[in-house]
Protein backbone atom coordinates (compact mmCIF):
# COMPACT_ATOMS: atom_id res chain seq x y z
CA UNK A 1 0.00 0.00 0.00
CA UNK A 2 3.10 2.39 0.71
CA UNK A 3 4.15 1.56 -2.81
CA UNK A 4 1.57 2.80 -4.63
CA UNK A 5 2.17 6.73 -4.10
CA UNK A 6 5.56 6.11 -5.43
CA UNK A 7 4.49 3.86 -8.19
CA UNK A 8 2.03 6.64 -9.68
CA UNK A 9 4.91 9.23 -9.07
CA UNK A 10 7.12 7.08 -11.67
CA UNK A 11 4.24 6.55 -13.90
CA UNK A 12 3.67 10.53 -13.92
CA UNK A 13 7.00 11.23 -14.39
CA UNK A 14 7.38 8.78 -17.29
CA UNK A 15 4.72 10.47 -18.96
CA UNK A 16 6.26 13.54 -18.41
CA UNK A 17 9.35 12.90 -19.73
CA UNK A 18 7.69 10.97 -22.93
CA UNK A 19 5.87 14.32 -23.42
CA UNK A 20 8.51 15.98 -23.68
CA UNK A 21 11.19 14.12 -25.46
CA UNK A 22 7.61 13.85 -28.38
CA UNK A 23 7.60 17.49 -28.17
CA UNK A 24 11.61 18.00 -29.02
CA UNK A 25 11.29 15.49 -31.68
CA UNK A 26 8.81 17.33 -33.55
CA UNK A 27 10.49 20.45 -32.64
CA UNK A 28 13.57 19.15 -34.47
CA UNK A 29 11.82 17.84 -37.55
CA UNK A 30 9.76 20.63 -38.29
CA UNK A 31 13.23 22.89 -37.88
CA UNK A 32 15.39 20.53 -40.09
CA UNK A 33 12.20 20.76 -43.10
CA UNK A 34 11.98 24.73 -42.62
CA UNK A 35 16.12 24.95 -42.97
CA UNK A 36 15.77 22.50 -45.92
CA UNK A 37 12.97 23.82 -47.92
CA UNK A 38 15.08 27.16 -47.30
CA UNK A 39 18.18 25.57 -48.95
CA UNK A 40 16.20 24.04 -51.61
CA UNK A 41 14.76 27.51 -52.42
CA UNK A 42 17.99 28.99 -52.50
CA UNK A 43 19.50 26.09 -54.96
CA UNK A 44 16.92 26.85 -56.85
CA UNK A 45 17.40 30.82 -57.40
CA UNK A 46 21.24 30.35 -57.78
CA UNK A 47 20.08 27.81 -60.33
CA UNK A 48 17.41 30.10 -61.98
CA UNK A 49 20.01 33.29 -62.53
CA UNK A 50 22.78 31.04 -63.31
CA UNK A 51 20.71 30.17 -66.49
CA UNK A 52 19.20 33.73 -67.15
CA UNK A 53 23.43 34.88 -67.02
CA UNK A 54 24.53 31.81 -68.77
CA UNK A 55 21.86 31.11 -71.57
CA UNK A 56 20.22 34.70 -72.16
CA UNK A 57 17.60 34.81 -75.57
CA UNK A 58 18.33 34.92 -78.87
CA UNK A 59 16.64 37.87 -79.00
CA UNK A 60 18.56 40.14 -76.06
CA UNK A 61 22.20 38.54 -77.17
CA UNK A 62 21.68 39.48 -80.94
CA UNK A 63 24.76 41.17 -81.13
CA UNK A 64 26.60 39.58 -78.95
CA UNK A 65 26.07 36.28 -80.50
CA UNK A 66 27.28 37.69 -84.21
CA UNK A 67 30.51 38.98 -83.13
CA UNK A 68 30.84 35.44 -80.98
CA UNK A 69 29.76 33.56 -84.19
CA UNK A 70 32.36 34.80 -86.37
CA UNK A 71 35.36 33.39 -84.23
CA UNK A 72 34.18 29.86 -82.45
CA UNK A 73 30.42 28.50 -82.64
CA UNK A 74 29.57 25.13 -81.06
CA UNK A 75 26.86 24.97 -84.30
CA UNK A 76 25.53 26.51 -87.13
CA UNK A 77 21.83 26.43 -87.59
CA UNK A 78 19.80 28.37 -90.57
CA UNK A 79 16.15 28.49 -90.60
CA UNK A 80 13.71 27.61 -93.59
CA UNK A 81 10.41 29.15 -92.80
CA UNK A 82 7.64 28.19 -95.54
CA UNK A 83 5.66 30.81 -97.04
CA UNK A 84 2.89 28.00 -97.96
CA UNK A 85 3.05 25.26 -95.51
CA UNK A 86 0.21 22.37 -96.25
CA UNK A 87 0.90 18.83 -97.18
CA UNK A 88 1.98 19.58 -100.60
CA UNK A 89 5.13 21.27 -98.89
CA UNK A 90 5.42 18.24 -96.56
CA UNK A 91 5.23 15.99 -99.48
CA UNK A 92 7.89 18.31 -101.28
CA UNK A 93 10.37 17.86 -98.58
CA UNK A 94 9.65 13.66 -98.09
CA UNK A 95 11.07 13.69 -101.95
CA UNK A 96 13.73 16.16 -101.40
CA UNK A 97 14.99 14.40 -98.07
CA UNK A 98 15.19 11.32 -100.37
CA UNK A 99 17.03 12.59 -102.77
CA UNK A 100 19.34 13.19 -100.65
CA UNK A 101 19.72 9.78 -98.77
CA UNK A 102 18.49 11.90 -95.88
CA UNK A 103 18.05 8.98 -92.93
CA UNK A 104 15.48 9.05 -89.82
CA UNK A 105 16.62 9.40 -86.30
CA UNK A 106 13.43 7.98 -84.28
CA UNK A 107 15.04 8.74 -80.95
CA UNK A 108 15.89 12.58 -81.74
CA UNK A 109 12.84 12.50 -84.50
CA UNK A 110 15.62 14.54 -86.85
CA UNK A 111 16.47 13.76 -90.19
CA UNK A 112 20.52 13.48 -90.99
CA UNK A 113 22.35 13.82 -94.47
CA UNK A 114 25.73 12.72 -94.57
CA UNK A 115 27.48 15.07 -97.45
CA UNK A 116 30.63 15.27 -97.50
CA UNK A 117 31.97 13.98 -93.87
CA UNK A 118 28.87 11.50 -92.46
CA UNK A 119 31.22 11.45 -89.18
CA UNK A 120 29.32 14.84 -89.03
CA UNK A 121 26.30 14.98 -91.07
CA UNK A 122 23.71 17.67 -91.60
CA UNK A 123 20.90 17.86 -89.55
CA UNK A 124 17.50 18.74 -90.41
CA UNK A 125 14.75 19.58 -87.36
CA UNK A 126 11.68 21.24 -87.10
CA UNK A 127 12.34 25.04 -87.28
CA UNK A 128 9.57 25.31 -84.07
CA UNK A 129 9.21 23.68 -80.94
CA UNK A 130 9.50 21.14 -79.56
CA UNK A 131 11.67 20.69 -82.57
CA UNK A 132 10.76 17.16 -83.93
CA UNK A 133 10.29 16.10 -87.01
CA UNK A 134 7.87 13.07 -88.18
CA UNK A 135 8.82 10.38 -90.25
CA UNK A 136 8.15 12.18 -94.22
CA UNK A 137 9.82 9.12 -95.43
CA UNK A 138 7.09 6.44 -93.92
CA UNK A 139 4.64 9.36 -94.26
CA UNK A 140 4.06 9.14 -90.44
CA UNK A 141 0.80 11.77 -90.32
CA UNK A 142 1.10 15.28 -88.57
CA UNK A 143 0.27 18.70 -89.10
CA UNK A 144 1.75 20.61 -92.22
CA UNK A 145 5.53 21.60 -91.05
CA UNK A 146 5.45 25.57 -91.11
CA UNK A 147 9.50 25.75 -91.30
CA UNK A 148 12.76 23.64 -90.75
CA UNK A 149 15.99 24.13 -89.34
CA UNK A 150 19.53 22.73 -90.51
CA UNK A 151 22.06 22.64 -88.29
CA UNK A 152 25.54 21.42 -88.50
CA UNK A 153 28.82 21.31 -86.28
CA UNK A 154 31.61 23.81 -87.67
CA UNK A 155 35.16 21.76 -88.62
CA UNK A 156 37.57 21.85 -86.32
CA UNK A 157 40.25 22.97 -89.06
CA UNK A 158 39.39 25.35 -91.82
CA UNK A 159 40.99 22.98 -94.28
CA UNK A 160 38.13 20.49 -93.68
CA UNK A 161 35.19 22.88 -94.12
CA UNK A 162 33.98 20.47 -97.19
CA UNK A 163 30.55 20.12 -95.46
CA UNK A 164 30.45 23.67 -94.66
CA UNK A 165 30.04 24.20 -98.52
CA UNK A 166 27.27 21.58 -98.76
CA UNK A 167 25.74 23.11 -96.26
CA UNK A 168 25.43 26.35 -97.46
CA UNK A 169 24.36 24.74 -100.71
CA UNK A 170 21.66 23.02 -99.21
CA UNK A 171 19.80 25.74 -97.34
CA UNK A 172 20.35 27.90 -100.36
CA UNK A 173 18.58 25.07 -102.07
CA UNK A 174 15.81 24.56 -99.98
CA UNK A 175 15.08 28.43 -100.22
CA UNK A 176 14.28 28.10 -103.68
CA UNK A 177 12.29 25.04 -103.50
CA UNK A 178 10.04 26.20 -100.70
CA UNK A 179 10.08 29.90 -101.75
CA UNK A 180 10.94 30.54 -98.36
CA UNK A 181 12.21 32.81 -95.62
CA UNK A 182 15.47 31.84 -94.52
CA UNK A 183 16.96 33.03 -91.20
CA UNK A 184 20.49 33.15 -89.34
CA UNK A 185 20.76 32.07 -85.84
CA UNK A 186 19.91 34.77 -84.42
CA UNK A 187 16.62 34.89 -86.66
CA UNK A 188 17.59 37.53 -88.79
CA UNK A 189 17.79 37.15 -92.55
CA UNK A 190 20.47 35.35 -94.04
CA UNK A 191 22.90 36.89 -96.50
CA UNK A 192 25.70 36.48 -98.56
CA UNK A 193 27.63 37.76 -95.34
CA UNK A 194 26.50 34.87 -93.75
CA UNK A 195 27.18 32.36 -95.74
CA UNK A 196 30.62 33.17 -96.75
CA UNK A 197 30.59 33.51 -92.24
CA UNK A 198 29.81 29.80 -92.15
CA UNK A 199 32.17 28.79 -95.24
CA UNK A 200 34.90 30.54 -93.22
Amino acid sequence: MEKTPLIELLAIGSIVLALTALALFIYLMRRQRRQRSESDATTQEARASTAENTAPPAEDAASDASAKRSSKVAQHSLFVIFSKPDEQTDQQLAEWLREKDATFDPIKKVFHIAGEQPSNPVTIANAFPPGEMPDLLRNETHEPIKGISLLVKPPLRKRRNQQMHVYVALAKEMQTLFTGEMLDGDRKPATDATFERIIG
